[in-house]
């Protein structure tokens, strides 16, 4: 059987993409895990939108400034043209968002947005009410536990996919067209806010296969996670949190941002998580989130999963403070794409949301826009495959199919080093000497015998270091400590 189409991913773009393509089409979704194990699931902050036709300039003057103007200028066009449409279709077909007390969209504010246009579903939970929203529009065919391993490619073409069904077990689905929509790079950092199917196996298979990996050097560090914890995923608190009066102090109550950049709490990120970082190395001192601008009732109504999350660690909010640092949150970078999604230099191979790299974001993603990308570029990639309807030739592909080893004995103690290295060396502060001798590590690792799983992961980490290197100087997110 050949599937009209294979998704990668059942975030918000896979399963957005799966809503828009015609229901007689064959559609094969593969999750890593269960669908609810991805980013969309997790993320607590809004989706943004242009609120209306006159707001469009200054939603695409925000995004530039946020993202350093290393964007691509006709990506972010597109993205904020298209955003109101594509919000008032998710609610056309039955999304509820939250509403003002005279019953309208209530949009909000967050950092380095020059107005309100972030819009919440149940107040800090946007991403897992349009995810389950999606997944029960979704009526297509979706396997859990699938794991891709490779991506059937051969001059230029897309045949397919292969994947793991279980630790020994693998399978091989073809397709006239695969949609890449499997996250970003989250688990190869040792603290991140990223869901743990979010490893970057894809984005390494695409670098093996010969395609282009696009600005892999701007990762995004969010400010504000909870540092209480020991796991490797760290619990957000969300920007909406800064937006609306939140504050950050050190132990000493002061609150030293400003010394930073005259926005204080409400710069861009990187500046934000920078300035965190330099503060704690410099003085040593404790850094929190101070809530106390808040009235107990609006904070438990607006943010309710929060309020709950923390009060199940003990902290009684309002009223106290909580310890923060930043973590490792979204990769700006990722697969290289033209403005119709398609993967450059193939013929019916595409990737949308945070895999994608269509240069939207630039050197650092402005708040709230990652959720609105998966819904304006996963139709945009709908509508021109319907448009192209690539048909392949199973019989074209002439490749050997490999089997691999999904893992093996070595890999958890080298994949622990990995996440401690690129945590080190490839995160919100860079010196180029530990970008060279970290990548010698990864090289070194490359040529032991690790499971795929692994090996794909260390490709992906390898495009980071090596993009981080080439770039000299300091852009955005991408911050290089002078000597």
């Amino acid at each position: 059987m050949i599937y009209d189409y294979i998704i990668i991913g059942s975030g918000i773009a896979g399963l957005n993409a799966a809503r828009l393509i015609p229901k007689s089409k064959n559609v094969l979704i593969l999750c890593k895990k269960s669908p609810w194990e991805c980013n969309t699931f997790y993320a607590q902050g809004g989706i943004a939108s242009a609120v209306n036709e006159e707001d469009v300039p200054a939603h695409i003057q925000d995004t530039l400034i946020a993202g350093a103007n290393y964007n691509n200028k006709e990506a972010v066009k597109v993205l904020s043209e298209n955003s109101f449409k594509a919000i008032h279709d998710l609610i056309d077909d039955g999304l509820e968002f939250d509403l003002n007390d005279k019953g309208e969209l209530a949009f909000t504010k967050e950092a380095a947005h020059s107005r309100s246009r972030i819009l919440h579903a149940d107040g800090d939970a946007t991403g897992r009410m349009m995810h389950l929203f999606l997944l029960k529009q979704c009526e297509h065919e979706m396997v859990t536990n699938a794991v891709v391993n490779d991506i059937l490619i051969e001059d230029g073409v897309c045949y397919g996919v292969q994947y793991f069904t279980s630790e020994t077990e693998q399978t091989t689905a073809y397709a006239h067209n695969t949609i890449i929509a499997s996250g970003g790079i989250g688990s190869i950092y040792k603290y991140h806010t990223n869901s743990t199917t979010v490893a970057g196996e894809v984005q390494g298979i695409c670098f093996e296969k010969g395609l282009i990996l696009k600005d892999m050097e701007m990762m995004q560090f969010h400010p504000t996670v909870f540092k209480g914890t020991s796991f490797a995923r760290k619990t957000l608190l969300s920007e909406a949190l800064r937006g609306e009066g939140a504050y950050v102090v050190d132990e000493n109550d002061y609150r030293f941002l400003f010394d930073y950049h005259e926005d204080g709490e409400l710069a861009p990120r990187d500046v934000v998580s920078r300035s965190i970082f330099d503060y704690n190395q410099n003085t040593g001192l404790g850094v929190y989130l101070s809530f106390d601008k808040f009235e107990k009732n609006f904070f438990r109504k607006r943010f309710p999963n929060i309020y709950s999350n923390l009060n199940d660690l003990g902290y009684d909010l309002p009223f106290e403070r909580v310890p923060i640092s930043p973590a490792f949150h979204y990769a700006m970078g990722g697969i290289a794409t033209d403005i119709n999604a398609k993967v450059i230099n193939t013929k019916n191979l595409y990737a949308i949301g945070e895999a994608a790299c269509t240069g939207v974001h630039g050197a650092n993603r402005l708040a709230s826009n990652s959720l609105l990308e998966g819904i304006v570029f996963s139709k945009i990639a709908v509508e021109n495959i319907e448009k192209e309807n690539y048909q392949i030739q199973k019989s074209n592909y002439t490749k050997i199919i490999k089997t691999y080893t999904r893992n093996k004995n070595i890999d958890k103690d080298i994949k622990n080093i990995l996440r401690k290295i690129m945590w080190d060396n490839a995160a919100i502060v860079r010196e180029k000497y530990k970008l060279i001798d970290s990548l010698k590590q990864i090289e070194t690792f490359l040529k032991e015998d690790v499971g795929r799983l692994l090996f794909l992961r260390l490709l992906t980490a390898k495009s980071i270091l090596t993009a981080a290197i080439e770039r000299k100087e300091s852009l955005g997110a991408h911050f290089i400590k002078e000597k």
